[in-house]
């Protein structure tokens, strides 16, 4: 039950407490009109739709980049295994291979500010691969270092997604109108209602409109940065590691 609630938080009952001190004001001072609230799709909907449809296409590009990463990285890792280099050096290789899986991962997950040190283990796989050429042999090496193009590709495509995320003007324009929606909602809603009916109604209805959008943009929120295993729909790095356990 708790991985549901994770997308309560304080969003969320700060613009519940909006809507429950707006019909109370609204109830208060008689305040009732009645407008087309196609308003409300137009300033609200329509921006929350975009922004969880492009959070939800970064999470499918960032599993294509995570299975290009991995692929290209475990066939540079056959190359080494299977090359005529000694036990040592096969041994150091292999171990610069998972060193440049877990510098990602690591940067990724938000443990490393920088992919700095990604890079590092990155360009020393290739300095390490220039260096045996005389023993893996040109045209292996040639193929090696194809696959760790695909791998710095993709890596360098995890490296954007994680930087750069939805426009932060429209995430905050759409926020603000989730927070006002209940000041243009609750007279139409009163309105439609008639003040004579119960006001735990109006209470209902305009509290459960402000949960929903409110839960919605959390959701998108969480969504949009998919590597830190908080939301449900975040990726499991783990399945991405040169061993899987």
């Amino acid at each position: 039950m708790s991985r549901y609630i994770i997308i309560l938080n304080f969003r969320t009952f700060f613009s519940l407490l909006i809507s429950l001190i707006v019909p109370s004001l609204a109830y208060k001072f008689d305040i009732t009109y009645n407008i087309d609230l196609t308003l409300i799709s137009i300033a609200i909907i329509f921006p929350l739709v975009f922004t969880i449809r492009g959070a939800f296409r970064r999470r499918e590009k960032a599993l294509e980049h995570l299975s290009l990463f991995r692929a290209s990285l475990k066939t540079v890792e056959s190359i080494i295994s299977s090359s005529k280099l000694e036990a040592n050096d096969i041994k150091h290789g292999i171990e610069l291979v998972n060193n440049s899986n877990k510098g990602l991962f690591k940067y990724l997950s938000n443990s490393a500010k920088s992919p700095e040190i990604h890079d590092n283990n990155i360009n020393s796989l290739y300095k390490f691969l220039e260096s045996k050429k005389d023993i893996i042999g040109s045209g292996t090496l040639q193929k090696a270092i194809r696959f760790l193009k695909d791998t710095i590709d993709s890596a360098d495509n995890l490296i954007g997604i994680h930087t750069h995320r939805t426009p932060i003007s429209l995430k905050a324009y759409c926020l603000i109108f989730v927070y006002i929606f209940p000041l243009i909602y609750t007279p139409t809603i009163i309105n439609k209602i008639g003040v004579e009916n119960p006001a735990w109604l109006t209470y209902f209805i305009v509290a459960l409109s402000e949960f929903i959008l409110i839960s919605l943009y959390n959701i998108q929120d969480q969504m949009e940065y998919p590597f830190d295993k908080e939301g449900l729909d975040d990726i499991d790095l783990d399945t991405f590691k040169m061993v899987r356990k």
